[in-house]
């Protein structure tokens, strides 16, 4: 009996996928309903406008590897690991006795970590671990302050000169510039400390949720044209604790397979299946739907309970932007859920700062989890959660971070309050709107002049994340050391943050930026490149900076 019923649902479903079959993806109005239009709110006055139809999603720059710099990203680290293990053997025969070099607990103690981290730590990173965690001592503007500091035993412990070095920074997350301790937003901050203090000292469900809560999360949901929100005090939370209380055992989760950490751990969390599918590859993602109505529950061969699809909308390491109206076309097809993560997209990308939403047209009501984080474009902390009021009320009961968490504190809650409403033009004046333009301005100049002086940029033209390869580790760790020789402090990454051959320096552009900066930071950039040969690009060819700005001023 168990069998003929599996072999009936099982049935279903594929006549389900194959009914399903003829729907165009890039067409979903009647054929005689006539010109292709959709609805969406008009966000400035809440009422229902007739938009035309989405752009096209816009192609990425994903330049392949040059199999050169592959192969001699690959043999750098077989050099490494080979000289790696040959010092390990030297600890071992007590010829290397530094701090550091062997586990200072009893030979029967337990390791306190894996054998392999442990490895990697000694022979890896405390080569390079100076051109990480450096601490800043002003506020993260487009100019910072480090504290310079120097290390005697090799990067092991490190002391403080008292020394600072002023740079300008390349590396925040401050994409509109509002991270500033003087101006309307900070100011509205330091009063709310006078009314409330610097926290509630309990969870939203008890005592911790103030009015100042409630104030945002209204004007939250009118800016992102959604009928609720919710906001949570840490932006990572909000992702690794609100997709357990959203999904759970029976469902499906299909995650882009560049997600960020906070998405795969709550997804992990919930206990659904997971399936991941190729970076903004609509088609996989498609067949995997597909794959997944017609097999269903891989145990019981029964429907999936839910199905949801995970994306971004920028993404942080790629400096991507989804493809949202073939996801949405495929969610309404397949009767799927959308969980959209727009921490680094709402603010610094759209028309009116609304993220990829707004970018491509998109009714926000057709994304049925729309999450976000305020310490990006809003220069604060924490996090959002907005949809329909079913999903909040639901959210508000089971969601941890809701419930057992402390609240989002008073200052941090004003600044982004406050923020939210320059943005808006809700204070009277068009710098929101001015600084959302320059990011765009500046983002577009920026990539541009990169790609031109020969560098392999990763990304799409609109988004403020400006990934650029560098491949070689060791060229990775001198890029940032001689940048910082010329007064500019960059964030570079490499394996295991990314694949052994995706090592890169990732720029974040902020509205902040003169030209002039911007200017000393690509001629910076320039000088590096071919001091220490970055200049991979096969598409486009070597011109340098100086070049190009000569070019330009004979023009004008």
């Amino acid at each position: 009996m168990t069998i003929q019923t599996n072999s009936r649902t099982q049935r279903s479903n594929e006549n389900l996928a194959k009914s399903l079959l003829d729907f165009n993806l890039n067409d979903q109005t009647p054929k005689n309903s006539g010109k292709h239009r959709s609805h969406h709110r008009c966000r400035s006055h809440g009422t229902i406008t007739s938009t035309k139809r989405s752009p096209k999603h816009e192609k990425a720059d994903l330049e392949e590897t040059p199999f050169i710099q592959a192969f001699l990203t690959y043999l750098s680290y077989t050099i490494l690991h080979i000289f790696a293990h040959l010092r390990e053997l030297l600890r071992r025969l007590k010829f290397d006795r530094r701090k550091g070099a062997i586990d200072n607990n009893p030979s029967d103690f337990v390791p306190l970590y894996q054998n392999f981290d442990g490895f990697f730590t000694r022979n890896y990173y405390l080569r390079v671990r100076d051109v990480f965690n450096r601490p800043i001592c002003s506020v993260p503007g487009a100019e910072i302050e480090l504290v310079e500091r120097k290390s005697d035993d090799y990067n092991w412990t490190y002391y403080y000169t008292g020394e600072k070095i002023k740079v300008l920074n390349m590396g925040s997350y401050n994409y509109l510039g509002f991270a500033e301790n003087n101006g309307p937003s900070s100011k509205s901050a330091m009063k709310s400390i006078e009314d409330f203090g610097v926290s509630s000292c309990s969870s939203r469900q008890e005592l911790g949720t103030l009015k100042c809560h409630l104030e945002l999360e209204e004007l939250l949901a009118k800016f992102l044209g959604v009928e609720a929100a919710l906001v949570t005090g840490m932006g990572f939370a909000t992702n690794a604790l609100s997709i357990p209380a959203i999904i759970e055992k029976d469902c499906l989760i299909l995650s882009d397979e560049l997600n960020h950490v906070s998405l795969i751990l709550g997804s992990r969390l919930s206990g659904a299946t997971i399936r991941v599918f190729k970076h903004n590859n609509v088609q996989d993602l498609e067949s995997k739907l597909k794959k997944a109505i017609i097999e269903g529950h891989p145990v019981t061969r029964r429907p999936w309970r839910k199905i949801l699809i995970v994306v971004e909308g920028v993404y942080s390491m790629e400096g991507t932007i989804t493809p949202l109206p073939e996801i949405i076309a495929l969610k309404k097809k397949y009767k799927a859920y959308l969980y959209l993560d727009e921490a680094h997209s709402i603010g610094a990308v759209g028309p009116t700062g609304r993220g990829v939403v707004e970018h491509y047209g998109c009714d926000p009501k057709d994304v049925d989890v729309l999450m976000g984080t305020f310490s990006k474009s809003f220069g604060a902390a924490g996090g959002y959660v907005a949809g329909s009021q079913k999903l909040i009320d639901s959210l508000k009961n089971t969601s941890h971070s809701h419930c057992y968490a402390s609240s989002m504190s008073a200052p941090v809650c004003m600044q982004t309050k406050k923020t939210l409403e320059i943005i808006m033009g809700l204070d009277g004046t068009k710098e929101g709107q001015r600084r959302i333009e320059q990011l765009a301005e500046n983002t577009r100049y920026f990539r541009d002049k990169l790609k031109k002086m020969g560098f392999i940029v990763y990304g799409n033209s609109t988004s403020p994340v400006v990934p650029t390869l560098c491949f070689l580790p060791s060229k990775v760790v001198a890029f940032n050391r001689l940048m910082l020789e010329k007064g500019i402090a960059v964030v570079t990454v490499g394996y295991p943050a990314t694949s052994l051959v995706g090592s890169r320096v990732r720029f974040c552009i902020s509205a902040a930026y003169t030209r002039e900066m911007i200017d000393k930071v690509l001629q910076a950039v320039c000088e590096c490149g071919d001091q220490i040969g970055l200049k991979f690009s096969r598409k486009n060819p070597a011109i340098k900076f100086k070049t190009q700005k000569d070019a330009e001023n004979k023009r004008f």
